[in-house]
């Protein structure tokens, strides 16, 4: 088996509506830098060691199954980007207009807050709790 090597970027792979609007939804409001656009089927966007790949309804990762069934957006599975300030990320893309799904909720890692995309899909924003030494 050939495996990934340690310095190849870490790939996640969304399926969404409007390649467009998913492309300026990173790069505007999370950081991301376009790394290829093929719109309006497919764009990679990426933020350090992680490449977003934004599939739209053109793109072979939309095409349907041999069962039938078709990809879609949305779902509960996430990629996970580390704040310093949750708080004032969340007051920040509130006033941008960005979508939330909760309010911030803290438990004994630190506190996460999910917003989405314009396709649904989710995105969730984590402050790790302090360590003490």
């Amino acid at each position: 088996m050939t495996t990934t090597a340690p310095n190849e970027l870490a790939r996640v792979r969304y399926l969404i509506d409007d390649v467009r609007a998913a492309v300026d939804f990173y790069t505007t409001h999370l950081g991301f830098t376009v790394d290829f656009d093929a719109a309006p089927a497919f764009a990679a966007v990426v933020r350090g060691p992680l490449q977003l790949l934004l599939a739209g309804p053109k793109s072979s990762a939309a095409r349907p199954m041999p069962d039938g069934a078709t990809p879609i957006p949305g779902g509960w599975n996430r990629l996970q980007l580390v704040v310093e300030d949750l708080a004032a990320e969340v007051a920040r893309l509130r006033a941008a207009g960005v979508s939330f799904r909760n309010d911030i909720i803290s438990g004994p890692g630190g506190q996460q807050v999910l917003l989405q995309d314009p396709a649904g899909n989710l995105v969730e924003l984590f402050q790790p709790a302090p360590t003490t030494r």
